[in-house]
């Protein structure tokens, strides 16, 4: 009995290093503000949470009003990685109408409908070369700030609707797409850490569950990175204090992406939680690590 209880401890001893030797991947996170760009309120917001709090990166619009002055921001904030912010849908062009006449009215402005512009966009195969156009012009329209393209995604997530996100697949080395948003949030962990809207969540997460698993395989053949979960999706401009703070703990390991709406005014409630001494205490004391997508 002595000489085989020796034998079982030698065997665990002899086990432990390859135990140890393989930790538990590192816990990331990239922190995300969408919008950046779309006025002075937004632009403001993007860069006070990056100076004074989490946010790491941003996603440019390049067709909005606040577009010229985000673009100097960034420039100044050389560690915030900047994304395109690719808008087909409530936003502007950057092609004159005449040149996308089934996209936008005569004064540039894509429709304000989700479901309009989705259903179009998919069954409406004479719109595909007027959208090839567009998202290759907004594109160009990025690059030419000089900016290193961080990521790309896209406004309402209209970068996984099927015709779009063929057209992004088929052009990714010609317009530069490295990283890209993979649109998914996981709904058991919202209903946990957030109450309320419970059809919203439950619509939203069916969806694009189905749009990022169609997605996965075409952006693994093309090498294309992406964060494994997308948080803040189920919120819906609900990106608060209490949420991030129930969120970080929760996190899973490997690689996430929570993106928020910031600005001076109608969502500063989420200025205010990517700045809040205690989600900046509770990111450090977990030891999350804060990066962009070009860190993945």
């Amino acid at each position: 009995m002595r000489k085989n209880f020796k034998l079982r401890n030698a065997v665990i001893f002899i086990q432990m290093p390859a135990i140890l030797s393989n930790p538990k991947p590192a816990c990331r996170l990239i922190v995300n503000a969408d919008d950046f760009g779309l006025s002075y309120s937004v632009n403001e917001a993007v860069i006070c949470a990056h100076r004074d709090g989490i946010l790491t990166s941003a996603s440019l619009m390049v067709n909005e009003s606040g577009f010229d002055e985000a673009a100097k921001l960034a420039k100044e904030n050389p560690k915030l990685g900047v994304g395109l912010h690719l808008t087909l849908l409530q936003g502007h062009s950057a092609l004159l109408p005449g040149k996308i006449p089934g996209l936008v009215n005569s004064r540039g402005e894509f429709s304000n409908s989700p479901v309009g512009v989705g259903m179009d966009y998919f069954f409406k195969r004479s719109l595909r070369e007027q959208l090839r156009a567009e998202i290759h012009a907004q594109f160009e329209k990025f690059h030419a700030t000089g900016l290193p393209l961080d990521h790309v995604n896209g406004h309402l997530h209209l970068h996984l609707h099927p015709t779009i996100f063929k057209i992004l697949m088929e052009d990714a080395n010609k317009l530069g797409i490295r990283y890209l948003r993979l649109t998914r949030d996981c709904l058991s962990r919202s209903r946990k850490i957030s109450n309320g809207h419970l059809f919203y969540k439950i619509s939203h997460a069916t969806i694009y569950e189905w749009l990022s698993n169609r997605a996965r395989k075409s952006l693994g053949r093309k090498n294309i990175r992406h964060a494994q979960i997308t948080f803040g999706l189920l919120q819906n401009a609900r990106v608060d204090e209490d949420y991030i703070l129930k969120l970080l703990p929760d996190l899973p390991d490997g690689d996430s992406e929570l993106y928020s709406h910031p600005s001076l005014g109608e969502f500063k409630h989420e200025l205010d939680a990517l700045v809040s001494p205690r989600v900046k205490e509770l990111v450090q004391k977990l030891g999350v690590e804060l990066i962009r997508y070009q860190d993945l």
